[in-house]
């Protein structure tokens, strides 16, 4: 896939890279190491003062790199803003709370005194040089949720970006460079994926993160576990938002219309199965279905659109894959269903409902990324609860319900890194973020996060001699 700009909105390449050699990785590969022996040693004072100065440019420069953002991979500007906006405020966060969130431990000396301890710490020691393989979907966000903890903590990052979104990626580092980091401290690789074991298996790249497809996923992970390197891993999801029958389907309904097409439905946390108890089934898929045909789509520039187009003709042709297999093996479309007759170019599909998924549809075990829902009728808890667990995914989901006997019953059954009642799935600095089966391991995000990427060290002391 070439390093380049293309506009999803028309379809036309505004910019292409060329991706950096052998002799340019080596010495970033130094650079990073070098600036890791530096950056390792400077207090949290320093650090904060850093990321906190890297937030505020961030803030300044909201405007412009929105509209980046909104050129390489087709989000809507006001969503492209908010983006900009929540990375800013996620860095603020990891400036306060870096240090106590990785402040020495100190076990009881009731609880070590047997170990014949005079004293004993256990530490938050930086692990190294980190590389993050990121996804074009949130080109800002995924990369700060991994940039913020990791820096604070003392790392250094190298950044392999999506490859449609390259000047994203190269506004990263320029951002921690204009904020005063060191050289090397922060580095993106133009780079394609094919370079990326080479990377990873060298002696000074210490761990990995990667948020993407559940193949990239597999691969990396296995290069990483070959080399016996720490990986966090971020994959696909395919979200439940189950709907009982005690919900506040007005709210419901209207919630769900944007926890499926945020981002232009191109999100891993996005709502993609709605599970709807019977009673309520119809009420709900009334309302669900007139607030997806009022979606605006359009020119992602422009304020008032809502889903924009996809980001890839790639990722337009497999979402079409998905919805025609299922209307072929007989789904129906409640909305949507193809491409807008309105757009000669541009790789926009119309906000989509299926109802009468089976079993032996792809959509119901594969994750559809982009402005697709499927809609499912159940009778009773039990049916929501074993339909909402039966994908290969454990990312996020979402119940609505106001009994109190159903609340605990998904607390505890809902097999996914998180359970959002009566509202949508959203992350935030400060709850950790990650899934369960085949959506990934680790966390990001909270004290969580920023303890992934170091090394807990414990500290014993004897009686002197």
């Amino acid at each position: 896939m070439p390093i380049a700009t293309v506009n999803p909105a028309t379809g036309e390449t505004l910019r292409t890279y060329d991706a950096i050699g052998a002799d340019e990785i080596e010495r970033r590969l130094a650079l990073a190491e070098s600036a890791f022996r530096e950056h390792r040693t400077t207090d949290f004072a320093t650090r904060s003062r850093l990321l906190h100065r890297a937030a505020d440019l961030l803030s300044e420069d909201q405007d412009d790199i929105a509209r980046t953002m909104t050129t390489e991979m087709g989000k809507p500007i006001a969503a492209a803003r908010a983006e900009a906006a929540k990375c800013a405020k996620a860095m603020h966060w990891y400036a306060e709370h870096a240090e106590a969130l990785l402040a020495d431990e100190h076990p009881a000396d009731a609880d070590v005194k047997d170990s014949g301890a005079t004293q004993v710490v256990v530490r938050y020691r930086p692990i190294g040089v980190v590389l993050a393989v990121m996804p074009w979907n949130f080109p800002l966000w995924q990369v700060v949720r991994f940039a913020a903890p990791a820096l604070m903590a003392g790392n250094t990052g190298l950044l392999k970006h999506a490859s449609n979104v390259p000047q994203t990626a190269i506004y990263l580092e320029d951002l921690f460079r204009r904020a005063g980091y060191p050289e090397g401290c922060f580095q993106t690789l133009l780079v394609g994926s094919g370079a990326v074991e080479g990377i990873l298996r060298d002696s000074r790249v210490a761990a990995a993160t990667l948020t993407g497809s559940e193949p990239a996923g597999r691969s990396v992970a296995s290069i990483a576990g070959d080399e016996v390197k720490k990986t966090v891993m971020e994959l696909g999801g395919s979200d439940p938002f189950v709907v009982m029958a005690s919900a506040d389907i007005e709210k419901a309904a209207a919630t769900a219309v944007t926890a499926r097409v945020q981002n232009n439905g191109q999100s891993c946390i996005a709502a993609k199965r709605f599970i709807v108890h019977s009673d309520v089934y119809d009420a709900f898929c009334e309302r669900f279905t007139a607030g997806m045909r009022a979606l605006p789509v359009g020119d992602p520039m422009e304020e008032d659109v809502k889903v924009g187009p996809l980001a890839t003709e790639q990722g337009r042709a497999d979402l079409e894959e998905l919805v025609d297999d299922a209307l072929n093996l007989g789904a129906t479309a409640l909305c949507g269903g193809r491409r807008p007759k309105d757009f000669d170019s541009g790789w926009y599909y119309e906000p989509t409902i299926l109802a009468g998924i089976t079993a032996g549809m792809r959509i119901h075990r594969e994750e559809a990324f982009g402005p697709v829902a499927t809609v499912y009728r159940v009778a009773d808890v039990d049916e929501a609860v074993g339909l909402a667990n039966d994908t290969p995914f454990g990312l996020s989901s979402n119940v609505w319900t106001r009994d109190t006997a159903e609340v605990g019953r998904f607390e505890r059954d809902i097999e996914a890194g998180g359970v959002f009642f009566n509202g949508m799935t959203a992350s935030h600095p400060a709850l950790p973020f990650g899934g369960a089966k085949r959506s990934g391991y680790g966390r990001e995000l909270s004290g969580h996060g920023i303890r992934e990427f170091c090394n807990i060290t414990t500290l014993w002391h004897g009686p002197a001699a």
